[in-house]
């Protein structure tokens, strides 16, 4: 049996942080407000792994208000989604994801991001999709006022 997950994510941009999408840092002067590292797309395909599997989301694994959370690696974070769904059966087929941002430029950084997913999640790379757009400076994230992500994650039974 295969599933499809989808998740979504957003972080405000703010000085003083670094900026963490992918698993990497990308160099910028604004970094992501969140209580972890706030990596929207590490964030979002862990939504989407957990819901794929029907496991909750994000939130309800590592909630915002636990301090074992605070300023974690997101990396972290989506090893354990990782485990989590062996632990209940299922294996990823394959990943496909989209930042939205108007700056930073993120195509420099899309084959170290996949490369980054890949390792953490012990996939090919090339089961891992990483696209970015900007949003023709509309919205908050044309204004560049935050990032969001959407992820989708297929998965299969094992």
């Amino acid at each position: 049996m295969t599933r499809i997950g989808i998740g979504y994510d957003v972080h405000r941009l703010t000085g003083g942080r670094p900026l963490w999408i992918g698993g990497i840092e990308v160099p910028h002067t604004l970094g992501l407000d969140g209580h972890s590292d706030a990596d929207v797309l590490i964030h979002a395909i862990c939504d989407a792994l957990l819901g794929a599997a029907a496991l909750g989301d994000i939130g309800k694994h590592f909630p915002d208000n636990d301090n074992r959370y605070k300023d974690i690696d997101s990396k972290i974070l989506l090893r354990r989604c990782t485990a989590l769904l062996q632990e209940h059966g299922y294996r990823i087929v394959n990943i496909d994801s989209i930042v939205c941002a108007q700056q930073p430029k993120l195509s420099p950084y899309i084959e170290a991001m996949r490369t980054k997913l890949a390792e953490v999640m012990q996939l090919p790379v090339g089961c891992i999709s990483v696209k970015a757009t900007t949003t023709e400076h509309l919205g908050f994230e044309g204004r560049e006022e935050g990032i969001s992500a959407h992820a989708a994650a297929l998965i299969e039974q094992i």
